[in-house]
């Protein structure tokens, strides 16, 4: 719970920029290893054992120079591991490793409701939107939303005076899209802006499940306003519902396309939301309160051993390659059916994900990378 160190936090984005380094394997080296600095040592080898020809790790320097550029920018990194880092984030299992923050850390403190929906919002939508975040904000709580067109824009927009955090796909210093400039300087001066994306990047397509995983992680709750079948905001709804947050849907005609997936949202059990009474009902009763997540920061985690690997671990790599799929599996379906020790089979699938063939997913599984 402690601040990092210049130099730890340096190691921290190191090892979050390593590459097939995501959350969860992250995770998985620290608490092996027992520190970012000692988990860098290490990774050139498994990735070897894995399969790897080479690993790419960004150099100290490089982490030193996005560093630098975040702080002339007037923002900082925040660790997993430290006390700034938000509480409902803090406890998603696997946390991001490091957030850039830009604009107001403090925000990030505040019990905060999630408003996403159709980038393609109707003039109706847009105004709910507006209504819910503008009465959400007068009862206490931050909006959360991802900056996009539509719905996310005019949640942000009437979130402003009392408090807003957009979560962007890309580099936190990268707006997108082009049209919201004016939003994110108004966001940067009034709210908070985060991303666990390197600096400088663009949003890619396979960015914006990450992003919406945070949007959901901070908020107590997320509500859906317009979204057409298989949109991403259906996406920000079912993390919301494997971390155990609420999740609220505005209901809409069956004629129009963008209400489809909010009606399904509703059948499925979702809160019926026609004003933010609706939402606050749900909600009060956990507002201030710790969230029920097991907390997943592993700074402090006792290190394992590193030479835990056997000689049977060559054998189990090959094994593991058979067994794996694009859908993932739990990974104790998979020390079922290797029969060999726990502790051998995730070394064996630690070397390959650092070597790009296995790919660690939330909830303890696994699949072909």
């Amino acid at each position: 719970m402690s601040a990092l160190s210049n130099r730890e936090k340096r190691d921290w984005l190191r090892l979050a920029r390593t590459q097939n380094v995501g959350p969860v394997t992250f995770a998985t080296l620290i608490a092996r290893f027992g520190s970012a600095a000692a988990a860098l040592e290490a990774v050139p080898r498994l990735a070897q054992r894995g399969g790897a020809a080479s690993l790419r790790i960004p150099s100290a320097t490089d982490a030193e120079r996005e560093m630098e550029t975040l702080a002339q920018l007037g923002g900082k990194f925040i660790a997993s591991c430290e006390a700034e880092f938000p509480r409902g984030l803090a406890a998603v299992d696997p946390p991001p490793p490091v957030l850039a923050v830009l604009g107001h850390p403090a925000l990030l403190s505040r019990d905060m409701v999630a408003i996403v929906g159709a980038r393609n919002a109707s003039a109706l939508g847009r105004r709910f939107a507006a209504m819910l975040a503008g009465d959400l904000g007068k009862a206490g709580l931050a909006i959360a939303s991802g900056m996009a067109r539509g719905i996310d824009a005019a949640a942000h927009e009437a979130g402003l005076p009392t408090g807003t955090c957009a979560v962007l796909a890309g580099g936190v210093d990268v707006i997108y899209p082009a049209e919201n400039t004016a939003l994110y300087e108004r966001i940067r001066a009034q709210g908070v802006i985060v991303s666990e994306m390197t600096m400088g990047e663009s949003p890619q397509a396979r960015h914006f499940p990450r992003r919406n995983r945070i949007i959901s992680g901070l908020s107590r709750g997320v509500v859906i306003v317009e979204a057409a079948e298989n949109s991403g905001s259906l996406i920000t709804a079912n993390y919301a519902l494997e971390q155990g947050r609420e999740v609220f849907a505005v209901p809409g005609s069956p004629l129009d396309p963008r209400a489809k997936g909010a009606n399904r949202l509703i059948r499925d059990g979702a809160t019926l939301t026609e004003s933010a009474e609706d939402v606050l009902n749900v909600l009060r009763p956990m507002l201030g309160s710790a969230f029920q997540e097991t907390d997943s920061r592993t700074s402090g985690a006792a290190p394992q051993d590193p030479g835990i690997v056997d000689r049977e671990t060559e054998r189990l790599r090959v094994r593991l390659l058979e067994l794996l799929s694009p859908a993932a599996v739990e990974i104790d379906e998979l020390v079922r059916q290797c029969a060999a020790p726990a502790s051998a089979v995730v070394s064996a699938l630690l070397e390959l994900e650092l070597a790009g063939q296995a790919q660690r997913q939330p909830g303890n599984r696994v699949s072909l990378a």
